[in-house]
């Protein structure tokens, strides 16, 4: 069993943070993205108490990664300055991609922009599962974008469900040309009828359409992966057992913590 855990730190100094969560959860595999911390600082924090996590060897600027094995068995074989790609092969487990990513935020992109660069990240996905030869592909990530919006759910985008079975279909076919699935089981935690909070990120204004909150942090995972996903264990978490990450008022404490929570999740390879 590998854990995840991916986080954006909103640039802030965290590491003691992170660490009560790497420790606590049992991660493996550390993502983050807007982490202004030296790898010298976050490897000592992390590794305080002798537990042996390592920095990988990345040309991505925008995402950090850290694991409990040597960076040989998660090697990049595609990378841009907001995408990496990894392959990841542990002994005697089974073999994935794994993407992660910083897309482009709203503030600076508008919603059909972030459409139409969501039909290149496909393409980049698509074009390293082909050069690799399988797609048992996980992508994670702050995508910028809510679950139900274009850039996730069009077919020359992410393709994005929300179910497995749909998902299950391999591919689906738009004008002759064909488009293979991601599931998307972050739509499950949408809502104040979810465990933990209602989304990973809360932006409010005053205006005629705002969603108040927001899933901009998400997992997705191609058919091939599904099986070895651990649904249960799929959170979006609040504390790190020490500090809440929320305000008084339940929203995410971007004064103290970050204005995103982070995700953890498991897959049985």
């Amino acid at each position: 069993m590998i854990t995840f855990l991916f986080w954006n730190l909103k640039k802030k100094p965290l590491e003691s943070v992170v660490t009560n969560l790497a420790l606590r959860h049992e991660v493996d595999v550390l993502m983050l993205v807007e982490c202004e911390i030296p790898p010298p600082v976050m490897l000592k924090a992390l590794n305080q108490e002798e537990t042996q996590f390592h920095s990988s060897v990345s040309q991505c600027d925008k995402v950090v990664i850290y694991t409990r094995f040597p960076w040989q068995f998660i090697k990049p074989v595609f990378e841009t300055d907001r995408i990496t790609i990894r392959r990841v092969t542990l002994p005697a487990m089974t073999e994935i991609l794994l993407a992660v990513v910083h897309f482009p935020t709203k503030l600076h992109y508008s919603n059909s922009s972030q459409s139409i660069e969501t039909t290149q990240l496909a393409r980049d996905i698509r074009f390293t599962e082909q050069e690799i030869g399988h797609s048992k592909t996980v992508l994670v990530g702050d995508l910028n974008m809510n679950p139900f919006e274009d850039g996730l759910v069009a077919a020359a985008g992410l393709n994005a469900v929300m179910t497995r079975k749909i998902a299950s279909r391999k591919t689906r076919t738009v004008q002759s040309r064909e488009y293979p699935f991601f599931y998307n089981p972050m739509w499950g935690h949408f809502g104040d009828a979810t465990e933990g909070p209602p989304g990973t990120y809360y932006y409010s204004r005053s205006e005629q359409v705002t969603f108040f909150w927001n899933m901009f942090d998400q997992v997705l995972l191609r058919p091939d992966a599904i099986p070895f996903f651990q649904h249960e264990s799929l959170k979006i978490l609040s504390t790190d057992g020490t500090t809440s990450f929320l305000t008084e008022k339940g929203y995410p404490d971007k004064t103290s913590v970050s204005d995103h929570l982070p995700i953890l999740f498991r897959l049985d390879l």
